[in-house]
């Protein structure tokens, strides 16, 4: 009896996880190649899939499975799918299916408006339809429940274990760290020269070098495609269609390198997930901080690297403009690595990232508890962001308008990408101390490092909690020391 109905569970999880994939193929489609008049129709149809996903998660079915097999002495697989799938269910039954449906489709419809006001530059379409997805977060807070902050609520979505309180007191020491080593540098009379770097880049050259380096990696074209669109991400149909997009500049090349570098370190914690977890809830990464961890860790520890440029260098000039030829590799590493407040939250340096986040993170917390007006929300941000890096922001469209992350809905998601900062530099110290990182890079060969972090993170998937990963691999836990020693070391000789 215990076997079969471990096994009526599986079956019912894929048939649960074709649903997702083929959700998943929409959001690709929605974000990439859509006729814009499919745009509504397709919206429909992602609602339904959605609808009919959250049924199953929700079901009397999945009820009598989590009942039937709670507890009880089975495989670890399946008692940790059991676990999962009794924490989606209870929180998934907590909002009313009419409501679920309705979000599900404001977030497909939201999104092509975001796009829509971006080319116009004009946040007041995008309001609207913002003020809704706001509510709907607020209603879906309160369902779900919360002890100290209803943004918490919202946080467990993305990175459980981790709260408003610890993200103030983190945000807090780091934003001093911080400003004392960009008052450093902006004082510092060695600056690289950054206009060595700006030159007509065509958009078909850039592609090549960069689908290239993704083979050079590791990433595996045979379970994954490189694809353009707005905002880039990786999307995960399943651990052999591992899709990514970039998004091209031709006067500057960073974009697409790091972009693509950077949606390629999400793809290939994915593609190395264990084999044995797919077909579960289990087959993907563990929290967005430790897939943000991951991306980080490829497009800056890595990407960024005077080692990896002393090896590709020569690759990039030969698909570069003549220009490049001309510009020694010492010059091009510190211009790539220079150190400028920006207003593109994803074009921002090592140094600055951080701020960029804690103003997302402020403003999203006043939005869920009621302290801000989505109307007021351009005018604070941009105080916002003259505050904290010192610049004035000219545009919506270079302001409030830049990310795609709450016109899906996805509150309380911005924190991960500065604690991905943070796991990604525990990560990168405690591989150190097992690999030579500089040699394996200069070498070309970069299977110790994707075997490294597959042994310690990849396969695990949804096996372990982040701050289980993170005390297993490092033997300690959150500790943000790690990336301001990085920072101090690398940019003291930079600048």
């Amino acid at each position: 009896m215990g076997e079969h109905i471990e096994q009526q569970f599986r079956e019912y999880l894929q048939e649960m996880d074709a649903y997702r994939e083929a959700i998943s193929l929409i959001h690709w489609d929605l974000r990439t190649k859509i006729p814009k008049k499919g745009v509504e129709q397709r919206s429909k149809v992602v609602g339904l899939f959605a609808q009919k996903l959250h049924d199953m998660q929700t079901s009397d079915v999945m009820k009598h499975f989590i009942d039937s097999l709670k507890d009880k002495n089975t495989d670890p697989i399946i008692k940790k799918a059991v676990a999962e799938c009794e924490e989606i269910y209870l929180r998934n039954k907590k909002i009313p299916k009419d409501e679920y449906k309705e979000f599900v489709t404001l977030q497909s419809k939201s999104e092509a408006i975001w796009q829509e006001a971006r080319e116009k530059d004009d946040f007041s379409l995008f309001q609207p339809y913002l003020e809704k997805i706001v509510q709907f977060n607020q209603k879906f807070a309160s369902y779900w429940g919360y002890e100290d902050h209803i943004y918490d609520a919202l946080l467990h979505n993305y990175e459980p274990g981790v709260t408003t309180r610890l993200l103030d007191e983190v945000f807090s020491s780091l934003r001093q760290s911080l400003s004392e080593i960009l008052k450093k540098i902006n004082e510092s009379k060695n600056k690289p020269d950054t206009s060595i770097v700006k030159s007509h880049f065509p958009k078909e050259s850039q592609k090549a070098f960069t689908v290239d380096i993704l083979k050079e990696i590791g990433y595996d074209f045979e379970a994954g495609r490189l694809d353009e669109t707005i905002h880039p991400f990786e999307i995960t149909l399943n651990r052999n269609d591992v899709r990514i997009t970039t998004r091209y500049d031709e006067n500057d090349f960073q974009m697409a390198v790091f972009g693509t570098i950077h949606e390629m370190g999400h793809a290939l914690y994915e593609q190395h997930i264990d084999a044995t977890l797919a077909g579960t809830p289990l087959a993907t990464g563990t929290s967005m901080g430790i897939h943000e961890s991951q991306s980080l860790f490829w497009e800056n520890y890595i990407g960024r690297s005077l080692s990896f440029w002393k090896k590709y260098y020569p690759l990039f000039q030969s698909y570069a403009p003549k220009h490049f030829q001309s510009v020694p590799l010492e010059d091009f590493y510190r211009a790539i690595n220079k150190v400028t407040p920006s207003l593109i939250r994803i074009e921002a340096d090592e140094v600055t990232y951080p701020f960029h986040i804690m103003v997302r993170f402020e403003l999203e917390k006043g939005l869920i508890n009621g302290d801000i007006a989505v109307k007021d929300l351009p005018g604070l941000w941009n105080e916002k962001m003259e505050e904290y890096l010192g610049i004035r922001v000219p545009t919506d469209l270079e302001g409030v308008l830049q990310d795609i992350h709450w016109a899906g809905g996805d509150f309380g998601y911005f924190p991960s990408y500065a604690l991905g900062l943070l796991y990604g530099a525990q990560f990168y110290h405690r591989l150190g101390e097992e690999v030579n990182i500089n040699n394996a890079i200069e070498e070309g060969n970069f299977q110790p490092i994707i075997q490294w972090l597959e042994r310690h993170i990849y396969r695990y998937g949804k096996m372990k909690k982040p701050l289980e990963i993170l005390q297993d691999v490092t033997k300690e836990g959150l500790n943000p020391d790690y990336f301001i020693a990085y920072l101090r070391e690398k940019y003291s000789k930079i600048y």
